[in-house]
């Protein structure tokens, strides 16, 4: 299939969270698009990167501006890239063009400027609702400034948003979770992002803690976190499409569907990975090595793998989606014999009830009945576990 989807990394941010290992570069509280001439830079490089892409005939349907921080960009800026993708591919009508926005960092003239050059889903992260763990990851935010920035998106006519938050923090409580999926669902955002803390390597969190350790939450706590956001969130009417992903009706993030459905996307910036022509590659993490990459020609093509890595990575990003995978399709593209192994080397979650096989009927263009066989982690305890189970299934050789 040819790409239809865009994924924009905008790296800057007013400090580095501490949990944090994504490629950033820090501009400090007072720098934005307006004041900062790396910042400028960059979107001029970044420009440059979209025009040297090859173009796939098929107009984007999602772009994603993610990071970083998007919002420390200028309108002007975002414009600028905007009709760059325009420029190079076109945007169909229909497209959802979703941008990354942290409390405190915009105005409600810059916030409609962006919705004037296209933005029409934002996302924020918000994280927690305590003062005491926001200040504890170093964001730059506070409590306030939350409800100040949902303030803006209802003066704007912001709709379309949603809204992070992490479980697992230092110090934090159930208590404190349950508040702060209280304080999410109060402000009703049309879809709820719930991550689990991960200690990356080279942060100040692994530095500080060791995973299982005070004053880290225990596995027990952060699983009953897990499952107390999956009844919570659930109960006020939000659907959980994908492990960490809830949204009410009609309001799934179509660009992350992308990645889970492991379909083809551009990916453009500095550290940004790409999935091309079953080609995938990761741009330079640093600034002046992705400079030195765009002024040597923007070479991404770098070969990826063979078709038992397809098949894996298939699994591996379809199982997140609580709609899970079509058999059918596994049995199509991967052939009766691998489907057969992997059936059964799941049997004994079956029997756990971690994995479940449902028949969904449905009509073709013709009208006629037909039946399509979904496999899929059950919720939440699947999806809970789901790290046990694609371990065994990448322990077998298929």
């Amino acid at each position: 299939m040819p790409p239809t989807a865009a994924y924009i990394h905008i790296p800057f941010c007013r400090r580095r969270c501490y949990y944090c290992d994504f490629p950033v570069f820090v501009v400090g509280d007072r720098q934005n698009g307006a004041t900062s001439g790396n910042i400028q830079l960059y979107v001029d490089r970044l420009a440059i990167e979209i025009a040297t892409q090859v173009n796939y005939h098929r107009p984007l349907e999602t772009i994603f501006f993610g990071g970083g921080t998007p919002s420390l960009l200028t309108v002007a800026q975002l414009g600028q890239i905007l009709e760059q993708l325009a420029a190079k591919f076109g945007i169909a009508s229909n497209a959802e063009i979703s941008m990354e926005i942290d409390p405190g960092t915009f105005d409600l003239a810059q916030l409609q400027g962006y919705l004037q050059a296209g933005v029409n889903r934002v996302s924020i992260g918000v994280q927690a609702f305590q003062d005491n763990l926001l200040q504890l990851c170093g964001r730059s935010h506070t409590v306030a400034d939350i409800y100040a920035a949902v303030e803006l998106f209802h003066q704007g006519g912001i709709t379309n948003w949603s809204l992070d938050l992490i479980s697992g923090l230092p110090q934090q409580t159930i208590d404190n979770w349950v508040a702060s999926l209280k304080c999410a669902i109060e402000l009703n955002p049309s879809h709820i992002s719930c991550y689990d803390l991960i200690v990356e390597a080279q942060t100040p969190f692994a530095k500080q803690y060791q995973p299982g350790d005070k004053p880290l939450p225990s596995d027990e706590a952060t699983a009953q976190m897990y499952r107390t956001a999956q009844q919570m969130l659930s109960g006020a009417g939000y659907e959980h499409y994908e492990i960490s992903n809830y949204a009410k009706p009609g309001h799934q993030c179509r660009h992350n569907r992308t990645y889970w459905q492991n379909q083809p996307y551009y990916a453009f910036g500095m550290g940004a990975a790409s999935n091309l022509e079953n080609y995938r590659f990761t741009r330079p993490r640093k600034t002046q090595e992705y400079y030195q990459w765009i002024a040597d020609g923007c070479d991404w093509r770098v070969e990826l793998t063979a078709a038992e890595d397809r098949f894996l990575e298939t699994l591996m990003l379809g199982l997140r989606l609580s709609r899970g995978i079509s058999l059918n399709s596994i049995e199509s593209e991967f052939g009766i014999g691998r489907l057969d192994r992997l059936l059964k080397c799941l049997q004994r979650y079956q029997h756990q009830g971690w994995v479940e096989i449902v028949s969904i009927e449905y009509h073709d263009s013709r009208s006629e009945r037909l039946c399509q066989r979904l496999l899929r982690l059950s919720d939440p305890e699947g999806l809970l576990f789901s790290n046990v189970v694609l371990t065994e299934i990448f322990s077998q050789e298929f």
